[in-house]
């Protein structure tokens, strides 16, 4: 069995490849999807083939994904663009044979109002669509994405967000990569839906817990209004546009987009999801 991994050369896609291996696969069965050959050359030095092509060149993809049975679709970073990229991914996967896509979708994008969630909508409609079995893995955020309270932890003692009193059920990186290397190298999986979502579920006090125990000194997470927020995005050094997008964000983690008590992974990596403080550590 020959599994791909697009995004290969990313956080995430190494880490799937990485548990692939632990797993067993043999490297020389596994092809990482890349943009930059360069950036994989840890990959190529293991054994693992590379297949270089971007999320716009279909027909790269579809000569990467050649004798491929099952591949590992690690949704695009670039928002607004992923609908039109994964639309290139599903088509070349099916010209090319392609018997099982696991797609990393959101976690509960049949309610999420995140601005993330209409792209994965999509894309899960173009994997319905397309006569390819699939399986979704609905991921929660990365703790890593609070990497920021350990920044103004250390300079000013806070955590600063728009998200309230909500719970975050989120989990480490190589949690959501080790679901997916068990479900691609799992039988029968063809229309199955995991909402993954880490535990113990944290409020925004609670990261900035976690933060504290990294650093060693005690964190406060300071709450504020979306605007506000997104003015201390823009101090940080972010443009307009991307601090306004995130700070968006916690007006729906707010409203509880990124919690959920299901023990899907959990389940499928057979034990508990990795804490926050391990994970910012």
């Amino acid at each position: 069995m020959r599994i791909a991994v697009t995004g290969a050369a990313g956080n995430l896609g190494h880490f799937v490849i990485e548990s692939l291996i632990n797993r067993g696969v043999a490297a020389a069965d596994i092809v990482a999807i890349v943009r930059n050959e360069e950036k994989a050359a840890d990959l190529a030095e293991r054994g693992v083939a590379l297949g270089v092509a971007s999320y716009e060149d279909e027909a790269a993809l579809s000569a990467s994904f050649q004798g491929v049975d099952r591949l590992v679709l690690i949704s695009g970073s670039e928002v607004g663009k992923r609908t039109a990229q994964h639309t290139n991914i599903i088509n070349a996967a099916k010209a090319a044979g392609v018997s099982l896509i696991a797609y990393t979708s959101l976690l509960n994008i049949e309610t999420s109002d995140l601005s993330l969630g209409e792209e994965h909508r999509e894309t899960e409609q173009l994997l319905a669509d397309s006569g390819v079995e699939y399986a979704l893995l609905r991921n929660g955020w990365y703790w890593e994405n609070y990497a920021s309270a350990i920044d103004s932890g250390k300079a000013m003692g806070k955590f600063f967000g728009a998200a309230g009193e909500a719970k975050v059920s989120g989990a480490a990186r190589k949690d959501y990569a080790e679901a997916a290397a068990v479900v691609i190298t799992s039988e029968n999986q063809g229309g199955k839906v995991y909402e993954l979502a880490g535990a113990p579920a944290l409020s925004y006090q609670g990261i900035a817990d976690a933060a504290a125990e990294v650093i060693g000194s005690p964190v406060t997470y300071v709450n504020q209004t979306v605007a506000e927020y997104q003015q201390v995005l823009e101090g940080a050094g972010l443009p307009a546009e991307i601090a306004a997008m995130i700070a968006d964000w916690d007006r729906s983690i707010e409203k509880g987009a990124l919690y959920s008590e299901s023990t899907d992974l959990q389940d499928l990596i057979g034990r508990p999801s990795t804490s926050a403080a391990e994970a910012l550590a």
